[in-house]
């Protein structure tokens, strides 16, 4: 079973916003893979959003409307992919042998 302090983070919020966590030993589980495939579906869209804020930046015609539109989505990715990295350390920092 699983320690309290080895609960994996998943890449989504409860209904009221609150951090929702898996307790297994199975990392082949189905809840597992699904939290797997949605953080690679986070990283994607990140990599995608922070291609076109390039893009963006450099384009002086870019309107105003457009470049709120932009900070909102760079807002959403950078969120799920810091809610990825804090996951992903905590996991790390669980799983290193302790001298």
């Amino acid at each position: 079973m699983t320690a309290p302090n080895e609960l994996r983070l998943l890449p989504w919020s409860g209904s009221d916003g609150k951090p929702c966590y898996l307790s297994t030993d199975d990392k082949t589980g189905y809840m597992s893979r699904l939290a797997d495939n949605i953080e690679a579906v986070q990283r994607g869209t990140a990599a995608e959003v922070l291609e076109y804020a390039s893009d963006s930046l450099n384009d002086q015609d870019a309107d105003l409307e457009d470049l709120r539109l932009l900070t909102k989505e760079l807002t959403g990715s950078l969120r799920d992919v810091l809610r990825v990295a804090t996951s992903r350390g905590h996991l790390l920092a669980v799983s290193k042998p302790h001298p």
